[in-house]
């Protein structure tokens, strides 16, 4: 396997070189990422590798590798992705010892109009009713195979339409998957179709409106599904229709955003004593408006959904094992703060999308507000400063077609204030307070609370050496009550940095969730190894999460761009 990729990469270098040579041929733009860990038996952490599922025959090493490769020429261009496991790293979905041609594409783009013929990605709105996109931290990848074309008229109208078959990405190589089929030089296919289109007027171009910026915009796709027997039986058809229509608009610093998504049946869990699954209309509301100018941001964000599960795969019986973010149709945004800090994450809030009956889905919004006070003035001072804060509650809809919620969900609430002091000195100074469900599947709630405060010290020494320092404490009568946590990160510019960090857990557990490393840059590379010991948890990105176990050992991360 490693002859195989450094014979794709040496394809990909003389690429390169012959596109330099030959200009009229266009040019060759690659990219590469691997990421590699070799574990470690840790008994205080409870892991071992000989219990991990792609880790077998004593071996204890695992790696993702991504190989990207375009060509362009004018308006024409083409590419490929490439994705090798040998195996795929814990925590991801299992993959054996495989290579696989992800993504492969050709495309012509006009000025007013682009074809796009292979695999390519592609958002409606918010994302709520369709989304096809890749996120390597969550081993996702739906790309679509089939054929896609955009036409624009001016900045007046734009529009797109699409038919493809998403791509599963990777599964356990000995689950049983309706209908999965990894022909076709291994892209994962399924037998799913999607078709969709998506318009968009300008009316203030239109109608030449000077001061008012007003779009109107409007979706609809068709996901087309073999109906197995206990799937015609729960509801469902072979062709589901789903719509949305949006409003935005923009006056003078002032924006307001609408939109309703009507996502058509989507099925849904059913206790036990009520026998199997059963398919439920699905729709979502999302109304964002605010603020922007004069140093003040702030929107306000309100969302319900309910039945708003879009999957790839349906199904009626017990979950064969593809019910998981692989899985998805689309994408729900979290709507609560992104947080970066160690002990802040440690609850990360997942949207419900009422995938059980018990649960229609969820209610809420967040307020999100800055000022940065300008400098010269006495709370500025001589370098300014930047305060923010954001709120964010989430309930649980219990009854289809209402619009109150019952049980807290999330509840989230955080206060930062950034300053700059001197030429070399920066802080940011954070607190959080979080209520949070323990549960992420809905089926019982635990409601926990923690407080978080955290400091965050940059100072540069000179234009070449400069130190970053964190200092986090959680405080909590729940769960596994409180926390320490620092981090401190030494950086040599324009290439070395190095890091070293504790999670501490002193009040129930009192183990130490140590991690350093050091790592290299320099033009289009970058080399990072470290050794750590990791607990059990979610990583997301939005509101998409994907849970990972405890693990210990080394890891070594490469990407390189040519």
């Amino acid at each position: 396997m490693k002859k195989v990729l450094l014979a794709t990469l040496a394809v990909a270098f003389s690429f390169v070189s012959f596109a330099d040579e030959k200009k009229d041929w266009g040019y060759v733009s690659a990219s590469l990422e691997s990421n590699n860990n070799l574990y470690v038996e840790d008994v205080v952490n409870n892991f071992y590798p000989s219990e991990q599922p792609q880790l077998k025959d004593g071996n204890t090493f695992a790696t993702n590798n991504y190989l990207k490769v375009d060509w362009y020429k004018d308006r024409l261009s083409a590419g490929m992705q490439v994705e090798g496991y040998f195996p795929s790293l814990v925590g991801f979905a299992v993959s054996q010892n495989k290579m696989t041609l992800s993504n492969l594409y050709l495309s012509w783009k006009d000025k007013s109009y682009s074809v796009t013929a292979g695999s390519f990605y592609e958002q409606f709105g918010s994302g709520l009713l369709f989304r096809s996109w890749e996120d390597r931290m969550l081993g996702l990848n739906n790309a679509m195979l089939g054929v896609r074309a955009t036409y624009g008229w001016e900045d007046k109208i734009a529009f797109k339409a699409f038919w493809g078959i998403p791509r599963l990405g990777k599964i356990d190589d000995n689950t049983a998957m309706m209908g999965y089929t990894d022909s076709f030089f291994g892209l994962g296919l399924t037998d799913v179709q999607v078709a969709g289109a998506d318009l968009s007027v300008s009316l203030s171009n239109l109608l030449n409106m000077e001061t008012v910026n007003l779009d109107l915009e409007g979706s609809v796709i068709n996901k087309h599904e073999a109906m197995a027997e206990a799937l015609a039986a729960a509801g469902c058809k072979e062709n589901n229709i789903g719509w949305s229509g949006r409003l935005n608009m923009e006056y003078d610093g002032f924006f307001f955003k609408g939109e309703y998504v009507d996502a058509g049946k989507q099925i849904v869990s059913v206790p036990a004593a009520m026998n199997g699954r059963k398919a439920e209309n699905g729709n979502a509301q999302l109304v964002e408006l605010g603020y922007n100018g004069r140093g003040l941001g702030l929107t306000v964000t309100g969302r319900r959904m309910e039945r708003m599960n879009q999957r790839i795969y349906n199904y009626a019986g017990a979950d064969p094992g593809y019910g998981t973010s692989v899985n998805m149709l689309s994408y729900r945004p979290a709507m609560s703060t992104q947080y970066t800090y160690m002990l802040m994450t440690l609850n990360p809030y997942s949207p419900q999308v009422g995938d059980k009956v018990i649960k229609a889905g969820e209610i809420g919004g967040q307020v999100d507000a800055f000022y940065n006070f300008r400098r010269g003035t006495r709370v500025g001072g001589k370098r300014g400063m930047k305060v923010h804060a954001n709120f964010s509650s989430w309930h649980s809809l219990d009854e289809k077609g209402s619009v109150e919620g019952s049980e807290l969900l999330f509840r989230d609430f955080s206060f930062d204030v950034e300053k700059q002091w001197t030429r070399k000195f920066k802080s940011t100074l954070m607190y959080c307070y979080q209520n949070y469900n323990k549960n992420h599947d809905m089926t019982g709630l635990y409601i926990g609370k923690s407080h978080v405060v955290v400091a965050d010290m940059l100072y540069k020494w000179s234009s070449k050496l400069s130190s970053r320092l964190e200092l986090q404490y959680l405080s909590s009568k729940d769960d596994q009550k409180d926390w320490m946590a620092g981090l401190l990160e030494v950086n040599f510019a324009p290439h070395w940095s190095v890091f070293a960090s504790d999670m501490w857990n002193h009040g129930d557990t009192g183990l130490h969730y140590y991690n350093g490393g050091v790592s290299f840059s320099m033009s289009h590379l970058r080399v990072a190894a470290g050794y750590g010991r990791y607990r059990a948890g979610y990583i997301c990105s939005g509101g998409v999460c994907r849970a990972i176990p405890a693990y210990t050992g080394a890891n070594l991360s490469l990407t390189a761009s040519f």
